[in-house]
């Protein structure tokens, strides 16, 4: 009875574990790495075909994006997720394949200009169809057996439709162990889906900490604020651009754009139009409403129990083929476009930017976290120009970011899941997050919850039966060729200080209520500290 991790480990993103029980073995996630890479990862310790099942958090492509390349080397078993996660994988999964064919395109040929061997996609159209057919959906709170000896459930997560903690009860030689898979933890209180489900009993927890060093602050009210942005773009005469995430953002978006119809907070401009202009973004709207019985928090069902669409209201336009999309730029009424990627690096989103990107009277909304390096972060970072399609444009329109909009919960909600236990679990592994996040977060359960905790790397393998380590590996860290020696030492010198300066800020919160005569002399020292070391803004 051992885990293996195996990936988003000291990372964020690559979600996968490998566990031997009651004679199987299986996967928890099969996750792409997506962004920055620097840890290498182990190989899973066995070939797919030995694998017997896969359990599956939720339908992000750094959790499930790597499946149909499972299948392609050998895996033939079922896919256990909910009902509404095997629906988005359907459109996610395909997606991506279209999206590997197409780079693999690309990239051969212009290769084959330069006399280079032909670049083979990760997986193909066929891997993904195929793969799509061994999910098998399963309800919200059912327990079922994917093998003698070994008991699932799915519990609500609250991250995204269909989204789910694993809970897994493995039986082996009489003794039963049980471990929790945190998935991605869902933020409280957003739109359209319920709020994440507390655990209440664990003898091992796998959790993730993505926000595991930093709160959101307080929830902006969004739908003032979005209201606010329509209105005044559309006084200007200009349209609003919102670069959106197909999946989750798109549909908040929606659910947000009904209910501002609705109370008529945005004036003079009866009956805006809505363009959402992504096949994808619209196939992912439909599985939603699909879903309202087993996925909608209680307001969004009492708009559904009153014959109330909550992502359709009048005005909304869908489009559909290329044709759709580009006589979106020829209508020139004021009106807002919803369009993909969220990050401004591909998809249809980039002809729209090339449309009103030069435009004053315009706006750029962005709804989500813009990784460095991508289009989106370089126009917050205020580009002066942006090159689609091989043109400059230049930078005019207005642009803006909804701040606090974040499907994952901050550091305060993952310490509200991991206290919810009544029992301190044997061991709790933190995963799923920046390098010194992980360490940080898990020194943080130890001495608030006085939790035992570590923060394992790829191929780190754990006894459950015995609670015991069997190998604890290292970080092999992938180092970047442009960097120096001396670069990467100073760089891992200061995310230290950082993780310090963290558990600094734990310190205090646990001194509350102490007296004040200690108190005093408490900020006296950090005060001194903070004399020795500030220096000049440079």
């Amino acid at each position: 009875m051992k885990i293996t991790f195996i990936g988003a480990t000291h990372e964020v993103t690559g979600s996968c574990y490998y566990l031997e029980a009651a004679g199987k073995r299986f996967l928890v996630d099969y996750g792409m790495e997506q962004g920055p890479n620097y840890y290498e990862n182990q190989e899973i310790p066995v070939a797919p075909g030995e694998l017997d099942f896969v359990l599956l958090t939720h339908a992000h492509m750094d959790h499930a994006g790597m499946l149909p390349a499972l299948y392609a080397k050998g895996f033939q078993g079922p896919i256990y997720a909910t009902e509404a996660t095997c629906h988005l994988c359907d459109i996610m999964l395909r997606d991506s394949a279209h999206i590997q064919m197409f780079e693999a395109e690309w990239r051969n040929r212009k290769g084959r200009r330069q006399g280079k061997a032909d670049f083979v996609p990760v997986y193909t159209m066929e891997d993904a169809l195929t793969v799509l057919k061994n999910f098998v959906g399963r309800q919200y709170g059912e327990i079922f057996q994917p093998a003698s000896g070994i008991q699932v459930r799915f519990t609500d997560a609250g991250h995204l439709l269909g989204s789910s903690s694993i809970e897994i009860w493995m039986e082996e030689d009489g003794k039963e162990e049980k471990i929790v898979f945190s998935g991605d933890i869902g933020n409280k209180n957003q739109p359209l889906i319920k709020d994440p489900t507390y655990l209440k009993e664990a003898d091992y927890v796998v959790m993730e900490s993505t926000y595991g060093d930093r709160s959101h602050g307080e929830r902006p009210e969004y739908v003032k604020l979005l209201a606010e942005v329509i209105q005044e773009t559309f006084d200007r005469g200009g349209n609003l651009v919102i670069p959106s995430f197909a999946v989750g953002r798109t549909q908040e978006m929606l659910y947000f754009i009904r209910q501002i119809k609705e109370e008529g907070l945005v004036t003079g401009h009866d009956n805006f139009k809505v363009y959402v202009d992504s096949p994808l973004a619209n196939e992912a709207t439909t599985i939603f409403g699909k879903h309202y019985h087993d996925c909608f928090d209680e307001e969004a069902l009492k708009l559904v129990q009153k014959g109330i669409n909550p992502l359709s209201f009048p005005g909304l336009r869908i489009s559909v083929t290329s044709d759709d999309s580009r006589a979106i730029n020829f209508d020139e009424d004021c009106k807002v476009i919803i369009s993909a990627s969220g990050m401004c690096d591909a998809g249809r989103i980039k002809h729209h930017l090339k449309h009103n990107l030069w435009r004053e009277e315009c706006t750029i909304l962005f709804v989500g976290y813009q990784a460095v390096g991508t289009a989106g972060r370089a126009l917050l970072e205020g580009a002066q120009e942006l090159k689609l399609f091989g043109e400059p444009v230049h930078v005019a329109a207005h642009i803006c970011q909804m701040p606090g909009i974040s499907g994952h919960a901050d550091v305060n909600g993952l310490i509200d899941w991991a206290k919810a236990f009544k029992q301190k679990p044997k061991q709790v592994f933190i995963t799923h997050g920046e390098d010194s996040v992980t360490e940080l977060f898990a020194g943080r359960l130890k001495e608030e919850l006085g939790y035992d905790t570590m923060a394992p790397f790829s191929g780190t393998i754990y006894d459950l039966k015995e609670n015991a380590l069997v190998y604890e590996a290292k970080g092999i860290r992938i180092e970047k060729a442009s960097k120096s020696p001396k670069a990467s030492k100073a760089a891992q010198a200061y995310a230290k200080l950082v993780s310090l300066g963290h558990r600094l800020m734990s310190v205090i919160r646990k001194n509350e209520g102490t007296p004040n005569k200690d108190l005093d002399r408490f900020a006296r020292d950090i005060q001194s500290l903070c004399d020795k070391w500030d220096r000049p803004d440079q």
